[in-house]
């Protein structure tokens, strides 16, 4: 294993965190959840009220890592050709694709519950294939690729809820909350003011494919394993002896969820300095895997008991073995 590498990306990881420092107040929860995500490889949704910087947070992070950014604004009316491209006619007559804003490192999939389902799945096969097929030819997108989706919450008017299958090609989902009362007066002190903050990359687009492949050759020892997966096991209210999923759950996460608790714990343990991840990691980014996987039925709803507090219950009953 490359000691040397995961030493060097502890000191990068706390640059990039100061960089982003610079311009989001704040939120230190979500930037780290943002920065893991994209060590492991994976997509993020960030969930929150309009007026939290979500975009602001992403934008700055592309910049701080160097990385091409695009973003697209989901409207009711967004096709699908809007997010991928299309093939025009050009002036010799012949067939020529123009590229959409799916073609960059980062892509920024603003309010993507705004739009309709059928342009929602748009991002499907970008997000799992890394490629887009249109009029039957297939186009590669550059690595290292990443969507990282905000979301109004659901309750809001005009939104559509996501699709399952899109759901599940989200890594973490991570929940943005309001700024304390001290967070709130330093965000009005510093946007009411005209002074513009230089961003400086700290990373390239070929460090962090090397930072991604290190993290994946990382030990894991196999108690671990099976304490990530029994943790996944106990949110089926169909198997024996999971009372408590049977109880609240209409619905649990499936293998994808295993491997996401996995990876995510390996780069929760790179970015903190260890070698190896232990349940301790696993159980660190269990709620983010979990929490957009698992389905409440009606009971839990009526009793006000929210996914996050049953993944709470349900990582207290899966020790580490």
């Amino acid at each position: 294993m490359d000691k040397e590498s995961l030493n060097s990306l502890v000191s990068k990881y706390q640059l990039l965190k100061s960089e982003v420092g610079k311009v989001i107040i704040g939120q230190d929860k979500a930037v780290e959840s943002l920065l893991l995500s994209i060590f492991s490889g994976g997509h993020c949704l960030l969930v929150g009220v309009p007026g939290l910087a979500k975009t602001l947070m992403v934008n700055t992070l592309a910049k701080a890592l160097g990385l091409q950014f695009s973003r697209i604004q989901f409207t009711p009316d967004l096709m699908p050709s809007d997010i991928t491209g299309s093939e025009i006619l050009d002036e010799n007559r012949r067939f020529r694709f123009v590229k959409g804003p799916v073609f960059a490192n980062i892509l920024l999939a603003d309010e993507i519950n705004r739009t309709p389902p059928k342009t929602q799945s748009a991002l499907l096969e970008a997000m799992q294939e890394k490629s887009v097929t249109v009029s039957g030819h297939s186009y590669a997108l550059e690595a290292p690729f990443f969507v990282l989706a905000t979301q109004n919450p659901i309750e809001q008017e005009g939104t559509y809820p996501l699709p399952e299958a899109q759901l599940d090609r989200f890594m973490l989902n991570i929940k943005l909350d309001y700024p304390s009362f001290e967070e709130e007066v330093d965000i009005v002190k510093n946007t009411t003011i005209d002074v513009e903050h230089n961003i400086q990359v700290v990373m390239s687009a070929s460090e962090i494919l090397e930072y991604q492949a290190v993290i994946r050759r990382m030990p894991v020892p196999d108690n671990v394993v099976s304490h990530a997966v029994g943790l996944v096991s106990s949110t089926r209210p169909e198997q024996e002896g999971n009372a408590l999923a049977h109880k609240y759950l209409s619905w649990g996460a499936g293998p994808r969820a295993s491997q996401y608790l996995i990876v995510g714990a390996k780069t929760r343990a790179a970015l903190n300095g260890k070698y190896s991840p232990d349940g301790e990691d696993v159980d660190a980014v269990a709620t983010e895997v979990l929490r957009h996987r698992i389905v409440r039925n009606y009971y839990a709803e009526a009793e006000g008991i929210s996914t996050d507090a049953i993944i709470d219950e349900l990582k207290k009953k899966s020790p580490v073995l």
